[in-house]
């Protein structure tokens, strides 16, 4: 079983940048389409972005398209998010998941999950 582990989050102010990383122990994460949500505080989990299992494809939610930007490194076995022109909206736990084969948008779907880390910017 893969076991995820997220890290990078902090406080950064309104236009700044920051960069997560999903390191994955256990096994391979070669097979297993991977993907990034949100939750902040009194709101639902939200999907911002999915990669494919080699990378040749992403996904980005509305609201984070040509801010974010989804990669992996499978010889690395990890995932990042490159967050750039942050926003106060943008501030949520951001946790890591994986699902085997194709990437998906509904949480649900998503069956291996990290601890969350904490993204808080500020305006």
């Amino acid at each position: 079983q893969v076991q995820l582990v997220e890290s990078g989050g902090g406080l950064v102010q309104a236009g700044g940048s920051l960069r997560l990383s999903c390191a994955a122990s256990g096994r391979s994460i070669s097979s297993y389409a991977m993907a990034w949500f949100r939750q902040a505080p009194g709101k639902e989990r939200e999907f911002v972005s999915a990669i494919s299992t080699s990378g040749g494809n992403t996904y980005y939610t509305d609201s984070v398209k040509g801010r974010f930007t989804i990669s992996r490194d499978n010889a690395k076995n990890t995932m990042y998010l490159q967050m750039n022109s942050l926003k106060p909206e943008d501030t949520a736990v951001y946790y890591c998941a994986a699902k085997s084969d194709y990437w998906a948008t509904k949480s649900y779907e998503y069956n291996i999950w990290g601890q969350g880390t904490q993204v808080t910017v500020s305006s």
